[in-house]
Formats: C-alpha cells, sequence, structure tokens
C-alpha cells in the first residue's frame, strides 16, 4: 500500500524522497525490520492473551526428557508469523505483482487450514485436530492453483537467452548494448538443475514422446510435481517443529537463502554475470520472503528454549508451503532437497520408521525400528543430547547447505 501510494506521489508531484520505493532493496530492508517490530510487539501481548485463555498444548508423554515441563505452554502462535508476514509485504509490495499476489494466498490459505487445525485440538479438545485427508485436500487445491496460474497466467514468463553468438557479435559491431536476453518474454515451464552447465530443463521433455503436441500439455506433467513438492515441502515443515526453535531457525536460514534467489533471478545483470535463467518481475518476491525471515527470527525470540509459545500447525502448515510455494515461482524447486535437507531428513526418518517397523511385523510378527524414535531429531534426543544442542547442530547443518545451495550459481 505504501509503495502504491509513493509510487503515485512520485508521478504525480515528484514528492521529495518518493523514489525511495522503487528501489527493491529499500523496501526488503523496511519489510525485515517492520516484521520484526510486529513480531516482538504482537507476539508478547498474543502469548499474554492465550495465556489468559488457557490455550496450552497437550503433552503426549513419550518419555523425552523436559517433555512433561512443556505441558501448557500457549500455542496456535503461528498468527504471529502470519501477520508479520502478511503486513509488510501489503505495505512495501507491489500488490499488482501476479508473484506477490500468489504468494499471499499461499499464505492465508495454509494459515488457514494450519488455525482450523490446531481450534479443533485446543477448543474443541479433540487431539486429532483436522483429519489428514482434509490436510492433504488443501495441499492439492494449494498446489492446483499454482500450478495453473504458472502455465495459463500471461504474467508469469522467462526471457531466453541469445544462443547465437553471431547475434550478440553483430549487436556489439552495430554499438548496440549487449544484453543476452531476447527482448521477447516467452511462457515456459523451465526450471533450473543444479550442478550442470546447460541447467535448464523443460517439464514437457517428460512428454516428448506425444509429438508437437508435448507444449500444450505439459501441464499435466508440470501441476501434479506442483502438488507434490507443496505437500512434501508443508509436511516436512510440520514434522521438524517437535523441538523449541528447530523448524523456525531452519525455515529463517531457508527464506535468506532463497531471497538471494530470488533477487539474482529478477535482475538481469545478476542472471547474466551468473548465467542462470532470467525471470523478470521475480525480483518484488524479495520484498515478501524478506518479511518471512523477519517474521521468524521474530518468533525465536519467543520460540527458542525454553518455548514461551509453539508455532502449532497454523505456522508450521504455512512455513514449509511458502517456502515450496517460493522455490516453484523462481524455477528453483530442484534445490529443495538440497535447501531444506534438514526437513527432508525428517521426513524420511519417519517414513522409513514406518515402512520398516510394518515391514519386520508382517514378517517377523515383532516390529523393529531403525531409530530410537522418529521424526529424526526425538532420536538424538533420546540418545541423550540436550535439546538446544540437537537444535543448534540442526540449525548448523542448515546454514551448510544453504551455502552449498548458492554455490550451485557457479558450481556446474
Amino acid at each position: 500500500m505504501l509503495y502504491h501510494l509513493f509510487d503515485y506521489l512520485q508521478e504525480c508531484c515528484d514528492f521529495p524522497g518518493a523514489g525511495v520505493f522503487q528501489y527493491i532493496s529499500f523496501r526488503a530492508a523496511m519489510a525485515v525490520i517492520t516484521s520484526l517490530i510486529i513480531t516482538l510487539l504482537f507476539g508478547k501481548r498474543w502469548i499474554r492473551y492465550l495465556n489468559r485463555k488457557q490455550v496450552g498444548e497437550t503433552i503426549r508423554n513419550l518419555g523425552l526428557e523436559g517433555q512433561l515441563e512443556k505441558e501448557g505452554t500457549p500455542t496456535m502462535g503461528g498468527l504471529i508469523i502470519l501477520n508479520a508476514i502478511l503486513i509488510p509485504t501489503l505495505l512495501f509490495a507491489n500488490l499488482y505483482n501476479i508473484y506477490i499476489i500468489l504468494m499471499l494466498f499461499t499464505t492465508v490459505w495454509l494459515g488457514m487450514i494450519g488455525f482450523a487445525d490446531d481450534y479443533i485440538k485446543v477448543f474443541r479438545k479433540n487431539k486429532k485436530g483436522l483429519p489428514g485427508k482434509y490436510k492433504v485436500l488443501g495441499q492439492i487445491i494449494l498446489g492446483l492453483v499454482v500450478g495453473m496460474t504458472m502455465y495459463f497466467n500471461d504474467g508469469i514468463v522467462i526471457k531466453e537467452k541469445i544462443a547465437d553468438p553471431l547475434v550478440i557479435e553483430q549487436m556489439m559491431m552495430d554499438g548496440e548494448k549487449v544484453v543476452p536476453f531476447s527482448g521477447e518474454e516467452v511462457k515456459s515451464q523451465k526450471t533450473t538443475i543444479p550442478f550442470f552447465k546447460n541447467n535448464e530443463l523443460d517439464y514437457k521433455i517428460l512428454i516428448s514422446w506425444i509429438g508437437e503436441e508435448a507444449e500444450n500439455w505439459a501441464w499435466i506433467i508440470f501441476i501434479p510435481i506442483v502438488i507434490l513438492i507443496i505437500s512434501a515441502v508443508s509436511n516436512g515443515a510440520n514434522l521438524t517443529d517437535g523441538m523449541d526453535g528447530l523448524a523456525t531457525g531452519t525455515s529463517a536460514i531457508i527464506g535468506a537463502t532463497l531471497a538471494v534467489l530470488a533477487w539474482v533471478s529478477g535482475n538481469i545483470i545478476f542472471a547474466d554475470y551468473l548465467n542462470i535463467m532470467y525471470i523478470p518481475n521475480t525480483g518484488e518476491l524479495t520484498i515478501f520472503i524478506s518479511a518471512f525471515v523477519g517474521a521468524c527470527i521474530g518468533f525465536l525470540w519467543y520460540n527458542s528454549y525454553p518455548a514461551q509459545v509453539f508455532m502449532g500447525d497454523t505456522g508450521s502448515l504455512a512455513i514449509g508451503g511458502i517456502i515450496a510455494v517460493f522455490a516453484i515461482l523462481i524455477r528453483k524447486e530442484l534445490l529443495i532437497p538440497i535447501l531444506c535437507g534438514i526437513f527432508l531428513v525428517e521426513s524420511l526418518s519417519v517414513i522409513m520408521q514406518v515402512s520398516y517397523f510394518k515391514y519386520t511385523k508382517k514378517k517377523f510378527g515383532a516390529g523393529k525400528r531403525i531409530f530410537k524414535m522418529s521424526p529424526l531429531h526425538h532420536h538424538f534426543q533420546i540418545l541423550g543430547y540436550a535439546e538446544p544442542k540437537i537444535v543448534q547442530r540442526f540449525m548448523i547443518v542448515g546454514i551448510m547447505l544453504a551455502v552449498l545451495t548458492i554455490i550451485t550459481l557457479k558450481l556446474r
């Protein structure tokens, strides 16, 4: 809103200082600061309100050290995160940008699903919460909206590189400023493959066997992939949210990395220098993800050990979905297994544990386990590691994965 206000003031009356709102770097910085202020101020009041209403977490005794001490800790703190994301984005982002619209929809949609789950658990006293099939349905609907919008909306385009060196040479001879991207914006379902020199994959290749019509039917492959990624990352974040500050801190690291990727992908100079895909208008996403990082860091103020509030599914489902959709929009979804390695390992540990237990029970009559407990962070907790140490080490691994993700821009 402020962006549009100052844009109008700049155009109509050359208002002093209004031009600074045209800079993504300024608006991203303001989004971080605003989200931190909102989180710290609103968070404190929200925690007091939850305490007065006795909206506390019900803990199932699994025999873990310090577990019962968390009984009664306020939950539904994800509303703090959602407000700290939405308000700065509405203030400082271009609300006509299709990428921003999709991210706002993602945040509100998954926040509503998570809130419904927490509401049923806390106020209806139903420990099962929202049935899993409704969560999955919500993720599928989101995937359909994002996938179809990316495929059919004319505002989501890329600029192809000029592949012919003779064209570039002719432009230089004519004295033109050489920008190695064509002026034409084209619809494309290309994405980035890490560690490869010519690192672009077009999803239509997966159905190239149908001939010339492959481009028209690529959505049959693309949309299910989008749904799968959103569901996987959203549920992965939900599983990771089992220790004080673990999901929040990890998500902040991931968000900061995505901010870098969005910045360079939406800037024609950086895209040329790094030899990566140039995606017009995605630079605006830097404002949204800056608010996301500020919200996570601010929430960590109250969520670090010992936690004063838990985010609940209101937060965990939303932050996972935000990360997934954001990565898809900037065509970096194939980097998710690296960048979101913590989420991936946590999810795999649960899948492996359940699958092996069922297999051994069916074959030997008694189920066996691979880990002491899943998700993986509880395995280390049973081994005797203190909760803060586990969280800090997981975050260190998260930083290493983030660095590896960024260097894939040049490591090919």
